[in-house]
């Protein structure tokens, strides 16, 4: 039979054990009861009067902190208008801080020997790692008690963005913001002289004026775009002797595009030219009291549509052509509606992406022109119908190479057939290099057709180039450089006649909104008929006004 546990009989000895417990707790609960809340701090209550430099998180491990009344020794307190804790306003630390990084990089001084209470630097392997947290490719902060080590190139703060941008120009004009347009009015104002403003064999001077405004617009919208330009003046001459040749001249169109799709848009646009004809022009009646003053309004409409890198558009052009009546110096007058005429065309143009920046394009397009009056004063019929064709490439490199070129091939038939056929080579170009920071070259060619009211001379191609060289001296003065050559042909009359120009310009920028500019031409015509050649210089000073 086993035996039991013998069950513990109360002694002497735990009645005393029992009476000493007792005794404590009751001792324990006199103290507590005669201390005031300020002298038993909560060991679980937040410290609100501690170092913020050195939160408790981050204190050693080591004996168990001492209940500490006030603020700590080492503790400096805060400006008065900041509080006991939360962030340093003083910037004490980044000071501390940086006083130690530089310090980093030099070599630890040596303890002194004997000095058991220096300490001692760890030994550093050659093949330590710089610590790297789990699943991070930066690199971070060394761990507690690993040297300090220089990891790559030291990187440079990243420099603030200013407020409002400005453009890199600083006499570039600002515009000025009409709801959700951005416009750039300007005007100039020019005198000058011309030693030869009829444009004639026998010179005769005049001074001259001229008044240009200026208007350029851009949306600012996120989506389409519309965008126009115009550009006027007048230029008169005193003395202006018979035929008046002051007269007006203004160029403007407007650029529109509706961005149906991502891939499809509209393509719109409208132009208007007022001029006249040239002095020395053989279209000019003999007699003529005042150059008569053409005018000339159209427009376009069509769609484009991208297929990954491919662009391909459809437009359809029409435009009118209107001249004043002639002033004889008689007194009489000559109408000019036999010169009146629409125009009328399509043109389809296809463009590859083939680098960023570079797409080539073929473009072909046909034309009809329809006069008010199916026969001029002379009996010819000149309605006509036209082709042409164009291989080019725009161009967009970095901003050092913009702009478009093309070469191609026209044709003009009559439906009188008195009247040759009007073809040839043509080019259209309009470039701009970015030689350096301090010179730019600007490259144009243009290539039109001009009707005719010479009887037996079907019309005119006219074919022109430029070249532009503006060199910076400083940011507020640009010298100019200006080369031009022109081709006119008049089919059936067997004239050819070459036009050539040069000259050189100064512009001193005063500030964003006023320039001073002065400009000397040299224009020279050279004609294979008897009896046209000119020379001509030309003198020119004005300012600029541009907001």
């Amino acid at each position: 039979m086993p035996r039991l546990p013998r069950p513990i009989a109360a002694a002497p000895y735990g009645a005393g054990l029992l009476t000493a417990v007792c005794a404590l707790a009751l001792g324990c609960g006199a103290a507590l009861a005669q201390m005031t809340a300020p002298d038993f701090p909560d060991p679980l209550a937040p410290k609100l009067q501690t170092d913020p430099r050195k939160p408790p998180r981050f204190q050693q491990f080591g004996q168990a902190a001492q209940p500490q009344l006030g603020p700590p020794t080492n503790f400096t307190p805060q400006p008065s208008a900041a509080g006991d804790t939360g962030f340093d306003s003083t910037n004490k630390n980044k000071a501390k801080n940086a006083a130690k990084a530089k310090a980093a990089g030099k070599a630890r001084p040596k303890p002194p020997a004997g000095d058991a209470t220096a300490p001692v630097a760890p030994a550093i392997s050659p093949y330590q790692k710089p610590f790297q947290a789990p699943g991070n490719g930066a690199y971070t902060s060394a761990p507690p008690g690993a040297p300090p080590a220089e990891i790559g190139p030291i990187r440079k703060p990243v420099s603030k963005r200013k407020a409002h941008s400005e453009p890199d120009d600083p006499y570039a004009p600002l515009g000025l913001h009409a709801g959700s347009f951005l416009l750039y009015p300007a005007i100039e104002l020019i005198g000058g002289y011309d030693t030869n403003p009829a444009r004639a064999p026998s010179a005769k001077g005049a001074t001259l004026y001229s008044v240009a405004p200026e208007l350029r617009a851009q949306s600012t919208w996120s989506r389409h775009e519309l965008k126009g330009e115009l550009r006027g003046s007048y230029t008169g001459y005193s003395p202006d002797d018979e035929p008046t040749l002051s007269r007006p001249n203004v160029n403007g169109k407007v650029d529109g595009r509706v961005d149906v799709t991502s891939m499809t848009r509209i393509d719109l646009g409208s132009r208007l030219i007022v001029a006249t004809d040239n002095p020395g022009s053989p279209n000019l009646q003999a007699g003529l009291a005042k150059l008569p003053v053409y005018t000339t309004v159209g427009g376009s409409v069509g769609v484009g549509q991208k297929i990954n890198r491919f662009d391909l558009s459809l437009k359809g052009d029409a435009e009118r052509t209107t001249y004043q009546a002639s002033k004889l110096t008689d007194g009489s007058t000559v109408s000019n509606d036999d010169r009146n005429y629409d125009q009328y065309g399509v043109n389809l143009r296809g463009g590859y992406e083939l680098t960023p920046g570079v797409t080539p394009f073929v473009e072909a397009g046909t034309d009809t022109r329809r006069h008010d009056l199916v026969t001029d004063s002379s009996g010819y019929q000149r309605n006509s119908k036209g082709v042409t064709g164009q291989l080019g490439s725009t161009f967009e490199l970095s901003r050092l190479l913009t702009g478009e070129i093309a070469a191609g091939y026209t044709r003009h038939d009559y439906d009188d057939a008195r009247l040759a056929s009007l073809s040839g080579l043509i080019g259209n170009a309009s470039l701009v290099w970015t030689a350096n920071a301090l010179t730019s070259v600007k490259f144009t060619a243009a290539s039109a057709i001009g009707e005719s009211n010479v009887p037996g001379v079907s019309g005119s191609f006219y074919r022109d180039v430029g070249l532009q060289i503006d060199h910076s001296f400083r940011r507020w003065l640009i010298g100019s450089v200006k080369l031009g050559f022109g081709l006119d042909d008049y089919v059936g009359l067997s004239r050819e006649d070459k036009r050539y120009s040069a000259g050189a310009g100064l512009t001193y920028k005063l500030n964003r909104t006023t320039q001073i500019k002065g400009e000397v031409r040299q224009d020279w015509l050279r004609s294979n008929v008897t009896g046209n050649d000119y020379t001509a210089s030309i003198f020119l000073l004005g300012l600029r006004f541009q907001q």
